[in-house]
């Protein structure tokens, strides 16, 4: 089956999938939601500066782009699985990379699409699964897996999946909790019982996912970790940025070698 003919068709899963139908329900339920600054996702809009940060500065490092570019990312095929409703994958097509955008839930798609099309942007979103896209022999110079991976039903086959969804010399962005009592406390019981910041539930500490358990697949799918590191939160200045601390939110960076 080819690319054009897969376009915007919702995903005919493998025998093996990593998808968890019970958190595609969550965020379908809240797919609305997704571009209010002010409403569940806040917390997604708050992190999103220093995400696109780490982003563009590597990406821009690995490919010899000029990071100062409004158009840095021009020419790079970029694909964000998890989508959701398109908060990264935007700014990334601003930056002129190609971008898909691929979500088990095709509320956040529909989200996502009409978003995208209010601010005159050409992002080819799909209802699909990293494991569909695999076995359509997609390949991108960029895959961003962020705040995905602790939602997922399998771990090690969906790192493993997105890896190969890299090409050759291309390289990945993983960003999601680390399963500590750390993270526990403020991930989970500050954020989302005491905070608000997220509905409660949007995370289960069981399912947090400690630096190892992305790295192994990862190495056993042939991709090399390049860098790696925290991101905290700043209550004073009610902003994120990074950190050697990767106690609770982390991010990582793989290369898959030429």
């Amino acid at each position: 089956m080819t690319t054009a003919q897969n376009k915007g068709s919702p995903a005919k899963n493998p025998a093996q999938t990593t998808v968890d139908q019970e958190e595609v329900a969550h965020f379908s339920s809240i797919a609305s939601e997704w571009w209010d600054p002010t409403g569940k996702f806040r917390p997604l809009h708050k992190f999103s500066p220093v995400r696109i940060s780490y982003i563009k500065e590597y990406a821009c490092d690995h490919f010899g782009r000029d990071e100062m570019s409004p158009k840095a990312l021009e020419g790079l095929r970029i694909l964000d699985i998890g989508c959701g409703g398109g908060l990264l994958a935007e700014p990334m097509a601003r930056m002129g990379a190609t971008v898909v955008g691929a979500d088990a839930s095709e509320t956040n798609i529909k989200v996502a699409r009409l978003h995208a099309q209010q601010s005159g942007l050409n992002i080819d979103y799909r209802a699909q699964t990293a494991e569909f896209l695999v076995e359509a022999g997609e390949q991108f110079d960029v895959v961003l897996n962020m705040e995905v991976v602790e939602h997922v039903a399998n771990v090690p086959l969906f790192m493993q999946s997105c890896a190969g969804l890299v090409r050759p010399g291309g390289i990945m962005f993983t960003a999601t909790i680390n399963r500590t009592v750390k993270a526990y406390a403020l991930a989970i019981v500050a954020a989302e019982r005491v905070l608000r910041w997220l509905p409660e539930g949007t995370h289960q500490y069981e399912k947090l996912v400690r630096p190892e358990e992305l790295e192994t697949p990862l190495n056993e799918a042939g991709m090399n970790i390049y860098e790696r590191c925290g991101v905290s939160f700043n209550p004073l200045t009610d902003s994120w940025s990074r950190t050697t601390n990767l106690d609770v939110n982390y991010m990582v960076v793989a290369r898959k070698p030429e």
